[in-house]
């Protein structure tokens, strides 16, 4: 049997754009009463990403893999924080008024 070599960042590339057009067509057809657990739930993916970027940041020395890392560390902050306040916002509209 012949084995087909393939290029890993082509392979990565592909996995990253099936990733896109996947969840640009979940999130455009959830229905607006979903909405608010869908942010939660992506809150809680964001922090699994911070974990892989403290570990990609986490090497001795200066390298690329550390400064994305960082990056990596301090765009996942902000989506989380981000996305905890847009949640609890959108939760205190469903809250009576008094």
């Amino acid at each position: 049997m012949h084995d087909i070599i393939v290029n890993p960042f082509i392979q990565q590339f592909s996995v990253f754009l099936l990733a896109i057009f996947i969840g640009y067509y979940v999130v455009w057809s959830v229905t607006p009463a979903l909405h608010t657990p869908l942010m939660s739930v992506t809150n809680a993916i964001s922090s699994v990403i911070i974990v892989g970027a403290l570990i990609a940041a986490g090497p001795e020395g200066m390298s690329m893999s550390k400064i994305l890392g960082a990056i990596a560390i301090g765009l996942a902050a902000v989506n989380i924080f981000g996305g905890f306040a847009v949640t609890a916002r959108m939760l205190s509209m469903y809250k009576k008024k008094k």
